[in-house]
């Protein structure tokens, strides 16, 4: 069987076709929005804007991103004909607001990096303080959807009201794809505050106290079993079928989950991309205690632990330019020329609000004198202090003895060394680093069979 994944991420959509039988990749296509769509004046994934706290993007966007890549498989010469189902993953955590057309009732939709709802948060804290976090699987979040649509609501009260759905970008592609009113995956739907672990159904009480009429709002929830969706006609310029299953979307760390293989206890997987993640299959429901990590569903079934660190590549990459360094030079020259350890010198590059542990955004805090260091004296810091601060903050998740390493930094063999070094495991990559979109294919094949 042939099956189309879909990854629509922060930066851009990737695109695989997968062969189950043969547990492969025979085709793939990306789009950078940046790049590729600078009408949406995104060069990261998100419209600038002078608060570091406020990150948000057109959702037009996303739906060129998916008709650009669909249309560079088509053009490639992929089998798009032969594809049997559809599946797919988005960045969590992001909202789109649609009225009763169908239309955008809000321009911008907040994504996982927006922490401008902290009045919000400490709302829903003082209301349910530990008992979100029991029920819902995490404390209070800026990013997650409870506080994004409290404050949209209060904000923008008319826009809200003429809301009809509120949408995780997952939802919302799955709807786009099939043409219909998508349901949300309860691996992503775990990722707002708002979805009650206990039942896998819409916690009313939160919804209430969140905005007025939310419950009414959100879209159905899809708990495994459900019958797919259909791919809607106007796929079949895509040289797709229309008809196909469509298995509804989930969160992009929950299908990494299933990419890499790590589905059922027993592995870790680190994903090295804007966002560093940190995730785990659990067999039980069960919480951090220092209330920094999440717990989401498994689309494969059971809960998955996670703990995201939000000064991840783009936070690596701007200490790169710098120190005036190639990506050679940062991946693999800087740890030649430096020893484990750095002689215990550290550094952390807080270029975003941090969530994991929650931190403002001061540039590099380091522990030695930063402006007199060589190159590679403050990469190796940041790398050890990014890897080390992840163990200490996931070490209530328990120990592994193989971690698999999957997105775009996956391939530095420096980062691979300190992770090995600070975990102690045995690091393994994958040979395709878009484990994301592949687990969205193997997801398509469960509901097309």
């Amino acid at each position: 069987m042939m099956t189309l994944g879909i990854d629509s991420s922060t930066q851009g959509t990737k695109a695989v076709v997968y062969d189950t039988a043969g547990r492969r990749v025979v085709a793939s296509a990306a789009v950078n929005y940046g790049k590729d769509l600078p009408e949406f004046g995104s060069p990261d994934g998100f419209l600038p804007n002078a608060d570091a706290n406020v990150r948000r993007a057109n959702p037009a966007m996303w739906v060129k991103g998916l008709e650009l890549v669909l249309s560079r498989l088509r053009d490639a010469g992929a089998p798009m004909g032969e594809i049997a189902a559809v599946g797919g993953d988005a960045q969590q955590h992001a909202t789109v607001y649609l009225d009763a057309d169908g239309n955008y009732s809000r321009a911008e939709s907040p994504i996982w990096m927006d922490a401008s709802t902290g009045a919000e948060v400490a709302e829903l804290d003082a209301r349910f303080g530990g008992a979100l976090r029991t029920r819902t699987g995490s404390p209070a979040i800026e990013r997650f959807a409870a506080a994004q649509v409290m404050k949209f609501a209060r904000e923008e009260p008319e826009a809200y009201s003429r809301t009809a759905r509120v949408h995780l970008l997952s939802s919302y592609l799955t709807s786009v794809l099939a043409g219909a009113d998508a349901p949300i995956e309860t691996g992503d739907g775990a990722g707002m505050n708002l979805l009650n672990l206990q039942t896998l159904s819409w916690d009313a009480d939160i919804c209430a106290f969140a905005a007025p009429g939310l419950l009414a709002k959100l879209p159905a929830v899809h708990r495994p079993g459900d019958a797919p969706l259909r791919l809607a006609e106007r796929f079949a310029e895509f040289g797709l079928r229309p008809g196909i299953p469509v298995a509804p979307f989930t969160g992009d760390n929950p299908a990494s989950l299933v990419g890499c293989g790590a589905a059922e206890p027993g592995c870790a997987v680190i994903s090295l991309g804007t966002s560093d993640t940190f995730f785990a299959a659990m067999r039980d429901f069960r919480t951090d205690p220092d209330g920094c990590g999440h717990v989401f569903g498994n689309p494969a079934g059971g809960f998955m632990s996670l703990s995201c660190f939000k000064n991840g590549s783009l936070a690596r990459d701007h200490v790169r330019r710098d120190c005036g360094a190639d990506w050679t030079f940062f991946d693999e020259t800087a740890f030649a020329l430096t020893p484990p350890g750095n002689g215990g010198r550290r550094a952390f590059p807080y270029f975003e609000t941090e969530i994991t542990p929650k931190h403002d955004a001061t540039g590099i805090e380091a522990n030695f004198d930063w402006e007199a260091s060589a190159p590679e004296v403050k990469i190796r810091a940041v790398v050890e202090g990014q890897i080390a601060n992840m163990r200490e903050r996931t070490r209530w998740i328990g120990d592994f003895g193989t971690i698999f390493v999957t997105g775009g930094a996956s391939r530095s063999k420096g980062i691979l060394a300190t992770i090995r070094e600070i975990f102690g495991a045995d690091v393994r990559t994958l040979d395709v680093p878009d484990s994301a979109a592949v687990g969205g294919a193997i997801l398509a094949a469960r509901a097309g069979c």
